[in-house]
């Protein structure tokens, strides 16, 4: 079935996303451990603004502000009654925001992890997981997404239970993982271990990849692990503006709209198809990204060192493919709470 995403996809050798949901919520006023979703009903100025912020800037996909919008994450907020209410509305605004454009805006349903620990580690079962986010989905669709955008985890079975969620409700799907521990996801996962999950899906998405993790460096080069592994399969690039540094109480990314031009350009020769920004990505970084992309030409694929040169070096010696990195502890089934 042809959807907004998969005919941009046809039509198109990139497409931009957008950039940091947090980062420009928090400039907005939200404060550190309140639930961004409750602006989906409460201030949807706001939530419109957060939108627009990416669609002006030139993005071709925004994600609605529903990250954590599963009843896991909600129950925090004791809201986990509110999941459908919550999510249709981030898509509501989304939709209102996308259907203004003159061109094919995709509204993409974020979807991030529950929060739990998914068995036989912890508690979370995953039949628990996929009704969660299949009950997400449905709301998201209800509102008018065009795609779930399934993000940050780092779970092989959490990412294969979202993709049952939403493939539930109905909707097509792209999932990204965050490779935040020497080139490898929390649970263990490398690039070339998740392109083999991908393909072995019943249901794989539209578009897979990285997102968030330690910095821009570090996440080009997992992209670069997705092509050597051999995949044909759109990949997505959404990394961090530079390195958070605490700075006066705050946590700021330190890189340049202009870093973030050469970031996007590097992706896009990496091998990445879908590309956009994460934490501390605003819209000034979006416009740099988007001129970038428009007026420097392809070239080859880039080297580590080129990489390196241009936007620094990697937290880790090792990309977590040449087994150096961390594994997965599978014998541990208790988390310990501190």
């Amino acid at each position: 079935m042809t959807n907004a995403l998969s005919k941009l996809l046809e039509t198109r050798d990139w497409l931009m996303a957008d950039g940091a949901t947090g980062t420009t919520l928090f400039n907005m006023g939200l404060e550190s451990g309140d639930a961004p979703e409750l602006w989906n009903t409460d201030k949807p100025a706001n939530i419109t603004q957060l939108y627009k912020g990416a669609v002006d800037a030139g993005s071709d996909i925004f994600l609605t502000n529903s990250f954590g919008g599963t009843a896991a994450r909600l129950k925090l907020h004791n809201a986990h009654t509110r999941v459908g209410e919550l999510n249709r509305a981030a898509a509501e605004i989304g939709r209102e925001v996308a259907d203004r454009e003159g061109r094919i805006v995709v509204v993409a349903g974020s979807m991030g992890p529950t929060g739990e620990i998914m068995e036989p580690m912890g508690a979370l079962s995953y039949a628990a997981a996929v009704e969660m986010f299949h009950e997400q989905a449905d709301g998201l669709k209800a509102g008018g997404a065009d795609v779930a955008w399934i993000e940050t985890i780092s779970a092989p079975e959490e990412y294969r239970a979202a993709a049952e969620g939403a493939t539930l409700a109905g909707l097509p799907w792209v999932g990204t993982m965050s490779f935040d521990t020497a080139g490898r996801t929390m649970m263990g996962v490398t690039s070339a271990q998740m392109v083999d999950m991908v393909e072995k899906l019943e249901n794989p998405p539209l578009a897979f990849g990285a997102n968030c993790g330690v910095g821009a460096s570090d996440l080009l080069r997992t992209v670069l692990g997705f092509s050597a592994h051999g995949t044909e399969r759109p990949i997505i690039a959404k990394g961090n503006a530079g390195i958070p540094r605490y700075v006066e109480g705050h946590i700021h990314y330190d890189g340049t709209p202009a870093l973030m031009g050469d970031y996007a350009v590097l992706a896009r020769d990496a091998g990445a198809t879908i590309i956009g920004g994460c934490c501390g990505t605003t819209p000034e970084h979006l416009r740099a990204m988007k001129e970038a992309l428009e007026t420097r030409p392809r070239g080859e694929r880039p080297s580590l060192e080129k990489i390196v040169e241009t936007l620094g070096a990697f937290s880790s010696a090792s990309d977590g493919t040449d087994d150096s990195g961390p594994k997965r502890d599978r014998t541990n089934r208790r988390r310990r709470r501190d």
